[in-house]
């Protein structure tokens, strides 16, 4: 897969910035908070599902969970975008499923 030159890294870098300016970064964070606000967006963008919201709600909230993701890894200094192409490359070669059933 080809890279797209600045297009995570970006978004990562948009985002902390932001993050910081709003006063998000102003103390240190607790790890285990960052990551269960992420997965806060995934439940959001759930009940918009079993509400029958719209694709533009679904999206939001869906937006909402990689903007967290992304302000954690611009704090963080995880190269999400190398991790991203390496994660496609290596699904590439795996088996149909892998042997899983769900």
């Amino acid at each position: 897969m080809q890279k797209n030159k600045g297009g995570v890294s970006r978004y990562i870098e948009e985002c902390h910035r932001i993050a910081k300016e709003k006063g998000w970064w102003d103390a240190e964070r607790n790890e285990g908070e960052l990551i269960a606000l992420m997965h806060s967006e995934l439940s959001e963008a759930l009940e918009a599902m079993r509400n029958h919201g719209s694709k533009a709600q679904i999206a939001e909230e869906l937006a909402d969970c990689c903007i967290r993701i992304f302000d954690y890894c611009g704090a963080r200094k995880i190269n999400l975008e190398e991790a991203l192409v390496k994660k496609i490359d290596y699904n590439k070669t795996r088996p149909y499923r892998h042997g899983k059933r769900f």
